[in-house]
């Protein structure tokens, strides 16, 4: 294959060089387990706790309130079934979104069956929720509100300062799914109100296999994992060294000059969906035009089915989604879409290109150009399309 495009990096980004070259001697010579005494287990102790310090500034928290985790599913899983169980004497109500990644509505689902109650509010067509639905939600049995900071498919930024402040002013801890926003997006949970928060590292250049949870100092939470006394305490198992480090350095690498990066993204973003609208018909932008992720595009092309329309991207070397990586393979219409009013057969017809660091203006070039031949050739088989074509 001549040229390959990869416009999927919602679901994994490339390790950088430099976060590569800062892992491998934490797999050879510096591989002590970083609870042994001796000094090369300390080398490894302390090389967690630096990149505990580079995950805690980017986020504006402490060092002592970043807990790694094995990636964004299971700091979900802990934010909401420790907070829930650390606190059913408060409560049993937990208040989240339609749009959720599955990590948190899987999680929701199965503390229903628990023993508590669970609230999913809707969204807007953009994707946003209703500030006001929100508020009338909370009961004095609400233990834990939980909203992603931004959507995974259609890139929608939550205004995620109110929702920590309606949170704050009732009592209710706040818990933010940030996987997608994390190294692409300013953080602060002090400004933002935020509690508890889940990151992944392979979203930001870094390696598979590991994330965070920010736990605010003094918010009680019951361990998901038991054993040893890993992580203070809080979650056991021998720590991923390799993927600790290259975590701290991939998020130190994402928020220098964050700024400009993002600018260019945004520019890169915005003349991919340009073009898409100048030289395909029927076509519609989901989620939100302006508050969204700097690379997200999503877009659903009528008359047509989103698989055959990854299948032939592929086949001209172009790797994209049809939305979520993580359920890909389902036939299922996306959640996210049709929550924000799609009907079942425009949803099926969904296509994320997702930009980062790598991507260029040639690449979006070539994109649009395949996806016009595509989309005019799959649209020719279907008949609808030629009923429409000839009452237009």
């Amino acid at each position: 294959m001549e040229k390959y495009v990869y416009m999927d990096n919602s679901a994994t980004t490339p390790v950088k060089e430099e976060v590569l070259k800062e892992m491998l001697p934490y797999f050879t010579s510096k591989y002590g387990n970083p609870s042994s005494v001796y000094s090369l287990g300390n080398e490894s102790k302390n090389a967690i706790e630096i990149a505990r310090e580079k995950v805690a500034k980017a986020l504006n928290a402490k060092p002592n309130e970043i807990f790694f985790t094995a990636g964004g599913s299971e700091a979900d899983n802990w934010a909401i079934k420790g907070v829930a169980y650390a606190n059913k004497g408060k409560g049993n109500h937990i208040i989240t979104s339609k749009i959720e990644h599955h990590g948190i509505l899987h999680t929701c689902k199965y503390l229903e069956k628990h023993g508590f109650n669970v609230t999913y509010l809707d969204v807007d067509e953009y994707g946003l929720v209703d500030l006001q639905q929100l508020e009338e939600a909370i009961t004095d049995d609400t233990i834990l509100i939980t909203i992603m900071f931004a959507n995974n498919e259609i890139g929608t930024i939550q205004p995620i300062k109110e929702i920590g402040k309606i949170a704050k002013d009732k009592g209710v801890l706040f818990h933010t799914d940030a996987v997608q926003a994390v190294g692409h997006v300013k953080i602060d949970v002090d400004d933002l109100n935020i509690d508890l928060l889940s990151l992944s590292a392979h979203k930001f250049y870094g390696p598979k296999g590991v994330g965070a949870l920010y736990v605010r100092r003094g918010v009680k939470i019951d361990p998901l994992i038991s054993g040893g006394g890993q992580e203070g305490n809080r979650r056991a198992g021998t720590e991923n060294v390799p993927g600790i480090v290259g975590m701290g350095k991939a998020i130190e690498l994402a928020y220098e000059d964050l700024e400009e990066k993002n600018a260019r993204l945004i520019k890169l973003r915005d003349s991919l969906i340009q073009k898409i609208f100048d030289n395909i018909d029927y076509v519609r932008l989901n989620g939100h035009p302006t508050k969204r992720l700097p690379g997200n595009v999503n877009v659903c092309f009528e008359f047509i089915e989103g698989e055959s329309l990854l299948l032939s991207l592929d086949m001209e070397g172009i790797a994209a989604s049809s939305g979520s990586a993580c359920t890909s393979g389902t036939l299922e219409p996306s959640h996210v879409l049709l929550a924000i009013g799609l009907p079942h057969e425009i949803a099926h017809g969904s296509l994320r290109l997702s930009l980062g660091d790598f991507n260029t203006e040639e690449e979006v070039d070539y994109v649009v150009e395949k996806l016009v031949e595509i989309v005019a050739r799959l649209r020719a088989m279907s008949p609808l399309y030629e009923d429409v074509k000839e009452v237009k």
